[in-house]
């Protein structure tokens, strides 16, 4: 029986990606490197380290470690100064709801974020409330598509991964979904979701009632 809920962040409770698309971008600029929304596509759903190599790998480049580091913290410090604009209006359309729903009806629920910047954006929203576990991209060391963050999610909130739902916007979520033997749900087009054991093109189609009606025999 499914007793609880795990949530990507980014993509699925609100919308960080034009915030981050900016700071990637004006941080690539500076360095005199190529990147664009195809590019952009490429970061959804993993850490900031290994977002630097795919923009280092995409322009045939190598830095250092200590480099890069650096590199990623300026990004960082870009981002983070983007989200004093985010208020408790800036869900998803669909996706408070979706948390009350579960709340009224005693699911557990955690977030599997891999941002280290989750605490920060949960605030904004004054979304804090909705979640009894926080995972996020200082909980484990393994980003996505290893299973860690789900497993961690999964292991406060004191269930089996097989009585967890994921929802996750990006491929490598599901896949990490998918190794750590996790129910998903899939949100966002068929060529990247399309992997997942449901999918739905938004938030606002993803209600209770829709995923119950899909996975019938896990809810009593």
């Amino acid at each position: 029986m499914i007793k609880g809920f795990i949530f990507d962040l980014d993509g699925v409770i609100t919308d960080t990606a034009a915030s981050h698309y900016t700071a990637w971008k004006k941080m690539s600029d500076e360095m005199g490197w190529d990147f664009d929304h195809k590019v952009n596509d490429k970061l959804r759903g993993i850490s900031r380290m290994d977002s630097i190599q795919v923009i280092l790998d995409h322009n045939t480049t190598s830095l250092s470690e200590e480099a890069k580091a650096e590199l990623a913290a300026k990004k960082n410090d870009l981002y983070v100064a983007s989200l004093e604009n985010m208020t408790s209006e800036d869900y998803l359309p669909g996706a408070k709801e979706l948390l009350i729903h579960l709340r009224t009806e005693g699911f557990s629920v955690a977030l599997g974020s891999a941002s280290k910047n989750a605490i920060k954006v949960l605030k904004q929203l004054n979304a804090n409330a909705f979640f009894d576990v926080i995972g996020d991209g200082n909980s484990v060391s393994k980003s996505k598509p290893e299973p860690d963050i789900f497993l961690y999610g999964a292991e406060k909130l004191n269930l089996q991964p097989a009585e967890c739902i994921v929802f996750e916007d990006a491929e490598s979520g599901i896949d990490a979904a998918k190794a750590g033997g996790f129910y998903s749900v899939g949100i966002g087009p068929k060529e990247r979701v399309g992997h997942a054991d449901l999918r739905f093109d938004s938030m606002a189609e993803a209600t209770l009632f829709e995923v119950k009606a899909h996975f019938k025999n896990l809810f009593s």
